[in-house]
């Protein structure tokens, strides 16, 4: 009877840790689309392009990544070390960000925002569905 009794607490508990990660895989995507639709700084790759030239464009990806293909223009600034190197961004100019996916960038543009920069705005559906302009090393 105890035995059956620790069974089931246990079988309680791995459901109850189950659940949880169900609900941050769920609500974390959840947060970040809301949060992004809040900013409203979501650019197509049309508006993208268009501010290209006088924005400072930040590419969040891994440095590997960045040098294999990046848009032209685009500065490495890999989401892990942006809080320490967001100080060579200036304040007055637009900064633009871009990632694999969205998630990121969002993220990135929260943190550039709270940092005091006013105008940050991101690459909708990002780097994976950019046909413009890319500078890179091929990879054979």
């Amino acid at each position: 009877m105890v035995l059956a009794s620790s069974f089931n607490q246990g079988i309680w508990i791995l459901n109850g840790f189950l659940l949880l990660i169900v609900l941050y895989m769920i609500g974390s995507p959840t947060y970040y689309w809301w949060r992004g639709r809040q900013l409203k700084g979501a650019l197509t790759e049309e508006e993208f392009e268009k501010g290209r030239t006088r924005a400072q464009i930040i590419d969040l990806r891994e440095r590997k990544t960045f040098d294999t293909k990046h848009i032209l223009g685009a500065r490495s600034m890999p989401m892990a070390s942006l809080k320490q190197d967001m100080g060579s961004l200036r304040k007055d100019l637009p900064v633009y960000v871009y990632e694999s996916g969205t998630n990121l960038a969002i993220r990135a543009a929260l943190q550039l925002k709270k940092a005091g920069f006013t105008e940050v705005r991101w690459l909708k559906g990002g780097f994976r569905e950019w046909h413009g302009k890319t500078k890179g090393n091929a990879v054979a």
